[in-house]
């Protein structure tokens, strides 16, 4: 018979698990002094500690370790808790992968600037989201294109949601896609988030969307917009820096929107994949 502290040195563990093991009811010592409370243990239970150390090395929790030991989980089940398990450290190292990217790039930006960079850029997951839109199309993508279209967009999007009984319910999101007839033309989304039924808004011209979810690389825009092409030439270096790369044209996210432009704050969100 192994002393408690015997048994936790052989068994690679401490006294006071093994005390919390005989309190779940998972490692009952083989015997217990009445008098003293000493705990004992058989040299034949080394196994079954053995088994509940490897069964936790796995992730699986204690409950989990109880229902194998006690052959409550036949081997069917087993397979199965052991896929999923497979499944959470794949999914874990991926996240790992992703965040083990993000610092080396860090790390080169700050070796090639000799400083921290201000322009952050995050991998994050984009909820969906409601909005209501007007349409048009510009001829390019360029600043001097887009600026001309979706202001006027905007100055109507807004009166039609008020003559409608629509109160915007979050920011203004602008969005952009490749026009059906080509030649660089883009189409020109002009939204803000509300909660409306999803359809044409009578025959304002007004769209309500359901935009769907997606990942996104977002970096924050501070100032007018006529001078976003740093900010978007940063979130395209932190994009490839990442292991990612860009699936899309960058929503634009208007977070406050002042009447001084140089004080506007927008959050760009560019959809990616892994590279």
């Amino acid at each position: 018979m192994f002393t408690i502290g015997d048994f936790a040195r052989y068994g690679r563990v401490s006294a006071r698990m093994l005390r919390h093991y005989d309190a779940v009811g998972l490692l009952h010592p083989d015997r217990t002094d009445p008098a003293t409370g000493y705990r004992y243990y058989g040299a034949a239970q080394l196994a079954r500690l053995n088994r509940i150390i490897a069964l936790k090395d796995l992730g699986f929790t204690l409950q989990q370790v109880r229902a194998v030991l006690d052959e409550e989980v036949g081997p069917e089940e087993l397979r199965g808790m052991l896929r999923l398990r497979r499944v959470e450290l794949e999914a874990a190292m991926a996240a790992a992968a992703a965040r083990l990217a993000q610092v080396e790039a860090r790390l080169r930006s700050i070796e090639s600037e000799g400083h921290m960079s201000v322009d952050d850029v995050v991998i994050k997951a984009v909820p969906a989201v409601r909005v209501a839109e007007l349409t048009a199309v510009a001829a390019g993508y360029g600043p001097q294109d887009i600026g001309p279209v979706i202001g006027p967009l905007y100055e109507q999007l807004f009166p039609l949601l008020g003559e409608a009984g629509l109160s915007p319910t979050g920011p203004g999101i602008a969005r952009y896609e490749d026009a059906p007839e080509g030649g660089g033309a883009i189409v020109v989304h002009a939204g803000v988030t509300v909660s409306a039924p999803v359809g044409p808004l009578g025959d304002t011209g007004v769209a309500v969307v359901e935009l769907p979810p997606f990942e996104a690389a977002t970096i924050v825009h501070r100032g007018s917009m006529d001078g976003i092409l740093p900010t978007a030439q940063a979130l395209a270096r932190g994009i490839d820096a990442s292991g990612y790369r860009s699936a899309g044209y960058a929503r634009e996210i208007n977070l406050e929107c002042p009447e001084d432009r140089e004080k506007w704050v927008t959050e760009l969100q560019e959809p990616v994949t892994r590279a």
